[in-house]
């Protein structure tokens, strides 16, 4: 068994943000090690996304990405299945939903499959509004990736696949 307290893993001097990282040990497993390496990428990509989106567009990640997903479903989508696709609560969805309606950007229609359920859809203003982040959102991505060649981001692409793909282990 590990002693609770350990030395942490020193980053590069040249590194401004060991972040995560610095939670793993010399010792540990290098699975333990990529995953935190992992996390600490994707809170960094999302911290500086979060970031641009609030200084540019006044929005947050919640509000682009709930509209990213109304625009991949032009004929809507349900709040539940909004729900699903955002991975977050009904709550959460009801409250974004009322605040994007009152900005104009979504709409609820009936749904005409279940008249007791509501499909909740882009305005005309809200492709607009998305369209413009979109074409930024994926230049900011982009910009963050540069440091890695093609090739290389392919190959981490399809690793990433593969473990993602992977059955799960019990116990």
């Amino acid at each position: 068994m590990k002693p609770a307290l350990r030395p942490a893993l020193l980053p590069p001097q040249d590194e401004p943000h060991p972040g995560l990282e610095s939670r793993a040990a010399d010792d540990d497993h290098l699975a333990v090690r990529t995953w935190l390496r992992l996390l600490a990428c994707t809170t960094q990509i999302e911290q500086d996304i979060r970031s641009r989106l609030r200084e540019r567009f006044g929005t947050t990640l919640a509000r682009f990405d709930y509209l990213a997903q109304l625009e991949r479903h032009p004929e809507g989508l349900r709040m539940s299945a909004l729900s699903r696709c955002l991975m977050v609560t009904g709550g959460n969805v009801t409250g974004l939903t009322t605040q994007l309606e009152a900005d104009g950007l979504v709409e609820r229609q009936a749904d005409p499959q279940d008249g007791r359920s509501w499909r909740v859809v882009l305005t005309a203003r809200g492709r607009e509004d998305f369209a413009a982040m979109a074409v930024e959102h994926e230049q900011w991505i982009r910009s963050l990736f540069e440091g890695l060649p093609l090739p290389e981001q392919q190959q981490l692409y399809e690793l990433l696949g593969r473990l993602r793909t992977r059955p799960p282990r019990s116990g």
